[in-house]
């Protein structure tokens, strides 16, 4: 008995195996797709990206390309870390079928809509950042360039630059997500997270300072959806985790639950 067990329980490790390289498979298999769809439109793509700085120059500047093979390799660099975000909706579902028959009933009710906020909130923080962020920096950037000094900023260098930004801004707006399910795992709850909102407000400004370029501005753009996004995290926690408020509540429920079994 003892030999079949450990048989089967070997057999079940392998088919486990087998799955997640099938799915790991699938997932790679979809971002090289993307990658394959968007790189005839890469040099347009990344005109695109860089229209936030272009349209501010000064009249008679533009970007420049320092290393020999960087008008080739950044639009493709581009073109990759777009495929890799734009394939995050496959990647996830992949993940999520591996995952999800291990999960009770009620985990699944909860994790399906708290994976479908957190994409949608990275692509929001991201649309954030071009839309909001990039004019007011830029534009700050080039106004306050010292007198007789030409603005004319690196491709390579703007890229990682920008890229820096949208994984700054798509991680910050997971805030409601995280503060979810920081509540629903019990690690804290949703009374001890209102008392520490002072906390917050000071964390977001410091996450703002660390994540962002040294200016003002990108780190108060950061700082201020930051704490904006963490009370929306708190209310939706009130909603969809009413029994998560308060610790004692939950030990007295217990505490009398025990009573009335004994």
């Amino acid at each position: 008995m003892t030999e079949a067990n450990s048989q089967d329980q070997e057999l079940t490790f392998l088919e486990h195996l087998v799955e997640l390289r099938s799915r790991l498979l699938k997932a790679s298999l979809s971002i090289l797709v993307v990658l394959l769809i968007l790189l005839p439109f890469s040099r347009k793509l990344y005109a695109t990206l860089a229209a936030p700085l272009t349209s501010v120059l000064p009249e008679g500047s533009s970007m420049i390309a320092i290393d020999v093979a960087s008008p080739f390799l950044t639009p493709f660099k581009l073109s990759l870390l777009l495929a890799l975000i734009l394939s995050i909706p496959v990647v996830l579902y992949q993940l999520w079928a591996f995952v999800a028959p291990a999960l009770y009933r009620q985990e699944k009710r909860l994790a399906r809509p708290l994976l479908y906020s957190a994409v949608f909130l990275f692509y929001a923080g991201c649309a954030f950042a071009y839309f909001v962020v990039f004019p007011l920096v830029f534009g700050f950037f080039t106004r306050v360039a010292p007198e007789g000094v030409t603005v004319m900023t690196d491709i390579s260098k703007y890229l990682d630059f920008v890229m820096t930004l949208f994984l700054a801004f798509g991680i910050t707006f997971e805030v409601p997500v995280a503060t979810i399910i920081l509540v629903a795992t019990g690690i804290t709850t949703i009374d001890k997270l209102k008392k520490m909102r002072a906390y917050v407000v000071v964390g977001a400004f410091a996450m703002g300072m660390l994540l962002t370029p040294p200016d003002v501005i990108s780190q108060t753009l950061l700082a201020l959806p930051m704490w904006l996004l963490f009370e929306i995290g708190l209310l939706m926690s009130r909603i969809l985790l009413p029994h998560r408020r308060s610790g004692n509540k939950n030990e007295a429920d217990g505490n009398s639950g025990d009573q009335a079994t004994s």
